[in-house]
């Protein structure tokens, strides 16, 4: 039976600092959507979709504002996204955090849907909600973009704008307000939600890449997940081979004991989730490979046992199926 869908709860205090600036009482607003406001210093919060969605349609009534996702949106701190504020900015580039975005969506909700598509002209990033049991407020989503480009901006030094950017939302009598904070043409009443970019300044070096930095963030974030996303078996193996690789290869009935579950049960459910203990071992060691790779003070030996391999030719030969190429060589060009 799936648990209740919940949002992270830095979304609720964003609201809150925005409502400060209408002169509206954000402790009558929480409470009033059913929340309670003495649990906001609390780092792990999460409240139910619902209530959120709740608090996000009594802020724009009682504002008065249908822009005032915008706001929210102008609000952001990078710590409001927990551990994925800071791996966004220490990122090796925008294409990474964006993927980096892909992967733990489920960190900031999850009713939240994103994918990530990329062909020659343009990267996309799509953002919809594939269930939810109730309507989804627009000031939330368009609190949410505005947020991923406030993102991208802060983490590079040259100026960044989106080429475009769709919502399915009504055109709204404040519209200009929206081509202001994107800087760029906005669709409205569009088929989906979506952020266009273009992608050679989504592979440009950021000027915070910091791949230890990242990989630690990493694992904050994974290990979060692991607490309170019970429903994602494939996020608390990914913390449990994190953790053991160091160790040699762990085995899928060690990770599958340290669940509590059998090995049938672990790869039944990891099966639901449409992956494998196979290709999850090797994507995380293809992850954390990319980034012990860049860190110039990692001998290759070492990123060896880091990942688990018992002799570098081993590492060598996965490395070269992940990248085309060697270790070395991929450290050469980075």
């Amino acid at each position: 039976m799936p648990g209740e869908d919940t949002t992270i709860g830095a979304a609720a205090s964003l609201i809150g600092c925005a409502l400060r600036a209408y002169d509206v009482s954000a402790v009558d607003v929480f409470r009033d959507a059913g929340l309670d406001p003495d649990t906001l210093t609390s780092p792990d919060i999460r409240y139910p979709t619902v209530k959120m969605q709740t608090m996000w349609r009594l802020a724009v009534e009682r504002t008065g504002d249908p822009c005032f996702g915008l706001v929210v949106a102008e609000h952001f701190k990078p710590q409001a996204l927990h551990g994925l504020g800071f791996m966004w900015l220490s990122s090796d580039t925008l294409f990474d955090a964006l993927e980096r975005l892909v992967k733990y969506q489920r960190m900031i909700s999850t009713v939240v849907d994103i994918t990530l598509e990329e062909t020659e002209a343009s990267v996309q990033l799509n953002v919809a909600i594939h269930r939810s049991p109730v309507d989804i407020e627009y000031a939330s989503i368009d609190a949410a973009v505005g947020v991923f480009v406030n993102m991208c901006r802060l983490a590079t030094c040259e100026v960044f704008d989106p080429v475009r950017l769709s919502l399915n939302r009504p055109r709204p009598a404040c519209f200009d307000r929206f081509e202001s904070l994107f800087r760029s043409p906005v669709e409205f009443e569009a088929e989906s939600n979506a952020l266009y970019f273009e992608p050679a300044s989504l592979r440009e070096s950021l000027p915070g890449a910091n791949p230890e930095l990242a990989r630690a963030n990493d694992q904050v974030v994974i290990d979060y997940l692991g607490r309170f996303d019970r429903e994602n078996v494939s996020m608390q193996v990914r913390s449990r081979l994190i953790e053991r690789l160091p160790g040699g290869q762990p085995t899928q009935k060690d990770i599958a004991s340290s669940l509590n579950l059998s090995v049938r049960n672990l790869q039944r459910r990891l099966h639901a989730e449409g992956i494998s203990f196979k290709r999850l071992l090797d994507e995380t060691r293809k992850d954390l490979a990319a980034q012990y790779i860049q860190d110039s003070h990692r001998r290759i030996g070492e990123i060896t046992y880091l990942l688990g391999f018992s002799e570098p030719s081993n590492f060598t030969r996965a490395f070269r199926r992940w990248t085309g190429v060697s270790p070395n060589e991929f450290r050469h060009r980075a």
